[in-house]
């Protein structure tokens, strides 16, 4: 007797559980300004940083702040696309990898791409980088450069 209130518990719970994962996200500007302004302050320390906004079972959507170069990185399986923010960067796409060492997560890391296409991205920018395309972001030293970064799961 005392399982079916549990039951009934449970089988309520898992609609709305599902319902949660299924609702809308809305992300202000003023707190997506205010969590940059904090990025950016460890970012002047540490060249980088940044913070997930939501973590999907298809994708992610981050902030990025950079006030240094980063390596060069490839993704096996996620497609970034950047909406920048502020500032503005070089980036480099293509070529081969310098020192590649690749990670568990298929991830590959290196210290810059050789033979690579420059370009220069700037604020209201959006750039695509798909899956298994080296890029590497340069930043011109007292720059602050920042994006929203959505990482879709191929």
């Amino acid at each position: 007797m005392k399982l079916i209130p549990i039951l009934a518990i449970v089988a309520l719970a898992i609609p709305c559980y599902a319902m949660a994962q299924n609702r809308a996200e809305v992300f202000s500007g003023k707190d997506i300004v205010s969590q940059v302004e904090a990025l950016v302050q460890t970012a002047k320390t540490s060249g980088s940083s940044g913070a997930t906004l939501g973590d999907y079972k298809s994708h992610a959507i981050k902030l990025s702040v950079r006030t240094a170069s980063g390596g060069a990185e490839v993704h096996a399986h996620y497609d970034d696309i950047f909406v920048v923010t502020q500032g503005k960067a070089t980036l480099v796409t293509g070529g081969t990898v310098v020192n590649p060492k690749a990670g568990s997560d298929g991830e590959t890391k290196g210290s810059s791409i050789q033979s690579g296409n420059s370009q220069t991205i700037a604020k209201e920018g959006i750039v695509h980088i798909p899956a298994g395309t080296p890029h590497q972001l340069i930043i011109a030293p007292g720059d602050v450069f920042s994006a929203i970064v959505v990482k879709v799961k191929e």
